[in-house]
């Protein structure tokens, strides 16, 4: 006998399932007992079964166990007998449930693990647009700021002075921006040399002398940088002060000094 042709055919399954006729039944069990393999085939098919039965199974209502005892009381008072049989298109019925079942299972988790997958994937998406957008709100404001700095640049109402290096830094230089009528002051940083986390630059504006204070900076600032409104000055210079600056220059660490040209 060629054991795995047998198995192919179906036949187990049927015996299993009490489809087979008397005389087929009989030759079954004869030929589980002249082939060992087929008895091992045999448990296997009945357990795998066992098993699908109990994961498709569905607890009955509580209520059900007491009609059937109420149902079966009764016959016994009357002197007959309750017996259910299980045909043999319900136990296919049986077995296409648990088919349905496991499809049903598998359908369920292949499409929540889609669903997870969609989700992290549209999430993905969110995130990469917002952080698009961000950089397009960034980018825009760089070009506001540059929009800005060209119409202040091209701008007849402002001064140019330029801020050439003293000795303390001949390579430095720096430009001042500013305007008489509205007293405006922008800062543009051509040449300055990194300082440590404990300095800074200062800016200072002279008038009739005296030192103004217009604010303090770093060397990395980028475009113009709006300094403090200052009316009349006779020239700008920038020190190296501690961070936060001070209320009068340190001359020592000058860096840069430019004339205003009233002509």
């Amino acid at each position: 006998m060629n054991i795995k042709e047998y198995i192919s055919t179906g036949i187990l399954e049927a015996y299993v399932l009490d489809e087979l006729s008397s005389t087929e039944r009989i030759q079954v069990e004869k030929d589980l007992t002249d082939y060992p393999q087929l008895r091992v085939e045999l448990e296997l098919i009945e357990t795998t079964l066992e098993v699908l039965m109990q994961t498709a199974s569905v607890t009955p209502r509580a209520r059900l166990k007491e009609n059937i005892l109420s149902l079966a009381g009764e016959g016994a008072k009357q002197g007959r007998i309750i017996s259910i049989a299980v045909s043999p298109m319900w136990r296919w019925a049986a077995a296409a449930s648990v088919v349905i079942a496991l499809v049903a299972s598998y359908l369920a988790f292949d499409y929540r693990d889609k669903w997870i997958s969609s989700t992290v994937a549209l999430n993905d998406l969110i995130d990469s647009n917002q952080q698009i957008a961000q950089d397009y709100n960034n980018v825009n404001q760089r070009l506001d700021k540059l929009q800005n700095d060209f119409s202040i640049i091209e701008n007849n109402a402002f001064s140019k002075i330029i801020l050439k290096g003293t000795e303390n830094n001949p390579e430095a230089l720096a430009s001042v921006y500013w305007n008489s009528a509205s007293q405006e002051v922008f800062l543009s940083i051509q040449q300055l040399k990194e300082l440590s986390a404990e300095n800074q630059f200062q800016l200072w504006a002279l008038v009739d002398g005296k030192p103004i204070d217009m604010g303090v900076f770093d060397a990395n600032s980028a475009g113009l940088l709006k300094m403090n409104l200052i009316n009349n000055p006779d020239a700008f210079a920038i020190t190296i002060e501690p961070r936060g600056g001070k209320a009068s220059p340190t001359l020592e660490t000058m860096q840069v000094i430019g004339m205003v040209n009233k002509g």
